[in-house]
């Protein structure tokens, strides 16, 4: 199924438009204060996700979460890092020109008595709408006046390839332009990373590419405290913990896609880390485990 920005949108429209309330649930990682912000929810047909995916094989979970009709409502988590005077953001939202029910944070960071002056880096997973849109005010000015924006190199270089728009597919063209859009109005407070860079004291890059050419997750860590910010890297709650191995079509390697679920649910699983995911249902925070042939979300009690 082809989709595209328009049909996302009409998709939306149809949906409630009911205001969307900034909901948050918090943790301390040693000496860092974890909070998820909701941006909204997004509302995508069904097959966004499950189109390439054997639907025998998952039918089942799609009866077990819920997910039987032709759309899907997918939370959006913005994570925030607060430590000493740092105020970091990963992933800035959606803000008001994707789709109706997304758009909150300003007010979730109010909730909190944070102002977007207050933001002192905003570090970017990867360049889709519902992660960088959200750095442009509504007179399309970066919002987060007084912060550092970092974005690692392999993903920034892949949005402002001018070949990009044309190879990307009709389907998603407008993601291309849109981040190229952005990431020009960025340039001069732009700060690039790889792999395994410590882009802030004890915020380790993590490459997970696949949903993006150059996705990051990044690892936080204070003594054997540690949380992995995961982006779209595990893209869900549902098909994607309990078949990481199926192909999403959400992903842009799908192939690529699976590799890094798989590695990273390895990884996190066996160190026991806890997680935030942008599309996890229940405040995007808490642990993995094992289940059968895949995994389960386990959401983390707020404190």
């Amino acid at each position: 199924m082809a989709v595209t920005r328009r049909g996302l949108l009409q998709g939306a429209a149809a949906a409630s438009c009911m205001p969307v309330l900034p909901l948050w649930a918090g943790i301390d990682v040693g000496t860092m204060r974890i909070d998820t912000l909701s941006d909204g929810h997004l509302t995508l047909p069904a097959d966004f996700i499950f189109g390439p995916m054997p639907q025998d094989a998952i039918a089942p979970i799609r009866v077990a979460h819920g997910l039987t009709g032709d759309t899907l409502t997918s939370p959006c988590t913005v994570t925030l890092m607060r430590r000493a005077d740092q105020v970091v953001l990963f992933d800035a939202g959606a803000g008001s020109g994707f789709q109706p029910t997304v758009g909150a944070l300003v007010d979730a960071l109010a909730g909190l008595d944070i102002a977007p002056e207050d933001v002192t880096h905003v570090v970017f997973t990867h360049a889709h709408p519902d992660h960088i849109w959200g750095v442009l005010d509504d007179f399309d000015d970066p919002l987060f006046t007084d912060a550092a924006h970092l974005i690692g190199r392999v993903e920034f270089d892949y949005w402002m390839d001018p070949t990009t728009a044309d190879t990307i597919g009709a389907d998603r063209q407008a993601f291309a332009v849109g981040a190229q859009r952005r990431l020009e109005a960025l340039a001069d407070r732009l700060a690039f990373f790889e792999d395994g860079a410590e882009i802030l004291p004890g915020v380790a890059a993590v490459a997970s590419h696949g949903h993006t050419p150059g996705h990051m997750s990044f690892e936080l860590r204070d003594g054997s405290n540690s949380l992995m910010v995961l982006g779209d890297a595990i893209g869900n709650g549902h098909v994607a913990f309990a078949r990481p191995d199926l192909p999403s079509g959400s992903d842009q390697d799908p192939e690529a896609a699976i590799d890094t679920r798989q590695r990273l649910f390895d990884l996190i699983t066996a160190e026991q880390m806890q997680i935030v995911g942008f599309h996890f249902p229940e405040g995007g925070l808490g642990r993995a485990e094992a289940h059968g042939d895949g995994f389960v979300f386990i959401p983390e009690t707020a404190g």
